[in-house]
């Protein structure tokens, strides 16, 4: 099924079934007011949200127009977010551009950062950047949202946890994250809020596209309406989901709506090089300090600037028949 979060002058918006082809949807208010509230009760109100998102579809029940613009992020604020880092080649990169190893643990443990999870911002709100020398950057991402985890759980069984799915465009400040890595404390200004799809879903409305706990779609990035990066996210990844999930409740029981994210969608070039541009047959990049970091080998410097107000990103992803899963995230960069 397919869900999502309207805004209605709330902090925690009210919970919407949408169909599948995200353009209706039905207040789920009798059955769960808010998404938290669906995910605390997941297993009691979970079958009657089933079906009611059959009855959308059957259009058995009264329907409104859906539209992505009223929609806030599926969880406008959560108990927990983390990012992780599941694509080395992203890593990789990062990292040679400064000619610096890549730990041999990163292949086999995976990297995890807890972000700001007290407000996110809409799939269509504007980014609002305070000073262009912090390097805004986007991230197109993937992430999961879980029901309770207990501590300790194995990658097994970490799988049937994850409940609902969707796209993130985790925001970064690029020039803001050196001096905080230097402190030894991790990140905390570099990361402001991040928006997440109009839609989330369950992994079944997926199909063969969830495998191994893992999406098998590219991620559509378009970068002031032009293609930016098409890279697909069940390919080269280091680890998956459930991996991901297991590792943040190594030490600690996640609450039900624990974001749990990829990281950025990064793959390798055909030759198992750097990627390629959309413009040049490759699969692109998912944000801008990728192209940067290979301008940067090849080169010796970065050209392509980060983001300033007035530039714009869509973030998407389609089924096989060219419809969008999620929603697409659409965003643009305002002067704070």
């Amino acid at each position: 099924m397919k869900l999502a979060t309207l805004k209605d002058g709330t902090r925690d918006g009210k919970l919407v079934v949408v169909s599948k082809d995200v353009t209706r949807y039905c207040e789920a208010g009798k059955l769960a007011p808010t998404m938290q509230y669906a995910l605390d009760n997941w297993d009691q109100v979970a079958p009657d949200l089933e079906a009611l998102y059959r009855d959308v579809e059957h259009q058995t029940v009264p329907c409104e127009r859906f539209h992505e613009s009223e929609a806030h992020s599926p969880l406008p604020r959560a108990y927990q977010w983390a990012d992780g880092s599941a694509y080395i080649n992203h890593v990789e990169l990062v990292r040679k551009a400064r000619g610096a190893e890549v730990p041999e643990s990163f292949y086999h443990d995976p990297l995890m950062y807890q972000g700001g999870s007290d407000t996110f911002l809409g799939p269509r709100d504007d980014i609002p950047l305070g000073d262009t020398a912090w390097g805004c950057d986007m991230e197109g991402e993937v992430a999961v949202i879980t029901d309770d985890v207990p501590m300790g759980v194995s990658e097994e069984d970490a799988a049937s946890h994850i409940k609902l799915i969707m796209l993130v465009n985790d925001v970064s400040l690029r020039g803001l994250i050196p001096g905080e890595l230097a402190k030894g404390f991790g990140f905390f200004q570099s990361k402001p809020s991040s928006a997440f799809s109009p839609v989330a879903v369950t992994p079944d409305e997926l199909g063969d596209a969830w495998k191994d706990s893992l999406v098998h779609r590219p991620l559509l990035v378009e970068y002031n309406r032009e293609p930016f990066g098409c890279a697909e996210v069940g390919v080269d990844a280091t680890c998956n989901m459930a991996q991901l999930v297991a590792h943040a409740a190594k030490t600690r029981n996640l609450g039900a709506g624990c974001i749990i994210g990829s990281g950025t969608i990064s793959n390798k070039g055909e030759d198992g090089g750097p990627g390629k541009p959309v413009s040049e047959g490759g699969a692109g990049y998912s944000c801008i300090a990728e192209i940067r970091m290979i301008e940067t080998i090849r080169d010796g410097k970065p050209t392509t600037p980060f983001m300033k107000p007035g530039d714009t990103v869509r973030i998407d992803m389609k089924d096989d028949k060219g419809h969008t899963i999620f929603g697409a995230i659409r965003q643009e960069v305002v002067q704070a």
